[in-house]
């Protein structure tokens, strides 16, 4: 096995940079940065991903030129950025890829940037690379999982308005020392630990897939300011989860350069994800909040998701 593909976390994704390394310009450039002969190169990109080296570079690149046209580049920024010497080079290749010139592509909420793949990989931004699926192999989780999404978004809420009567120091106190549920999110030891976490928690998630630079996570702890701030993140939140399912695209993957190194997560394993450590955060703010004092035997506190959806939907049990 070759030292850096042993080394890597992600074989493909370690050729796919050196395909689309802005440095390699040729097909020698590419298998250098990959440490393989042009030969061993070409034999493993194509067999992992259905397309030579240099034709997934072209259409990667003419989709990332897209993406930045739709954003307000000028063609000329455009062409020099995806490598062309030529304005009318690039144009030539947008119009045959397109089907019309780079002056007239629509809108992003008309038209996607994507062109078509044999292999699902796409460009989706600065900092990501997006895999579709294509045909899912999976039965639909159905509305199980929008039920869970909303309910979850709605208790986070319920769990923050509870928190707003609290001072400062009921928000600080330390209740269950070295509870730790996400290590890399660092300590969920007191309320205001946890209620932040349960908000921002979505959001890196979020400008992955969104292709969005990496949100600020330096907020506060009040709840009022986190609750004005989960409304936002929420509404996003639940737009992917909707737009998921109406794609059925719970098997597409996206390779997440946010994360020191790039890992590639599919969507299903990043809803699943931030269900569960959310359902285990607000019990355990549960828990706290009734430490603190407050009363949760409001409807809107009960965490029992059966309770809430009949609530919000005024379902009654046979």
């Amino acid at each position: 096995m070759d030292k850096n593909e042993e080394n890597s976390p992600d074989p493909l994704h370690r050729l796919l940079d050196a395909v689309l390394d802005e440095r390699h310009h040729t097909l020698g450039d590419m298998a250098g940065g990959a440490f393989l002969s042009p030969f061993h190169f070409t034999r493993q990109v194509s067999g992992r991903s259905g397309e030579s080296p240099l034709t997934l570079r072209r259409r990667v690149l003419l989709e990332q030129a897209a993406w930045r046209l739709q954003r307000g580049t000028s063609v000329t920024d455009a062409a020099f950025a995806a490598g062309y010497d030529s304005v009318e080079g690039f144009s030539r290749a947008f119009r045959r890829a397109y089907g019309h010139a780079p002056s007239d592509l629509p809108s992003a909420d008309v038209r996607g940037h994507w062109l078509p793949s044999p292999n699902g990989l796409h460009f989706h931004s600065p900092t990501a690379l997006y895999v579709d699926a294509g045909t899912p192999e999976e039965i639909s989780a159905g509305d199980v999982v929008g039920i869970q999404v909303r309910h979850d978004l709605e208790d986070i809420d319920a769990l923050l308005e509870a928190a707003g009567a609290l001072g400062s120091d009921e928000l600080a106190r330390v209740r269950l020392p070295g509870s730790a549920p996400r290590g890399w999110d660092g300590a969920d030891e007191t309320i205001g630990q946890l209620l932040r976490h349960l908000v921002l928690s979505k959001e890196p998630w979020l400008a992955s897939i969104e292709a969005r630079t990496a949100p600020d996570l330096s907020s506060g702890e009040d709840p009022g300011e986190l609750r004005k701030r989960h409304r936002e993140i929420g509404a996003r939140w639940l737009a992917l989860v909707r737009d998921i399912q109406r794609r059925d695209a719970w098997q597409d993957r996206i390779i997440d350069a946010l994360c020191e190194p790039p890992e590639s997560f599919l969507l299903s394993q990043i809803i699943a994800h931030e269900l569960t450590f959310s359902a285990h955060r607000r019990l355990l703010a549960r828990w706290m909040l009734a430490d603190a004092g407050v009363d949760l035997s409001a409807p809107a506190l009960d965490p029992d998701p059966i309770l809430w959806h009949r609530r919000t939907t005024g379902e009654q049990p046979l």
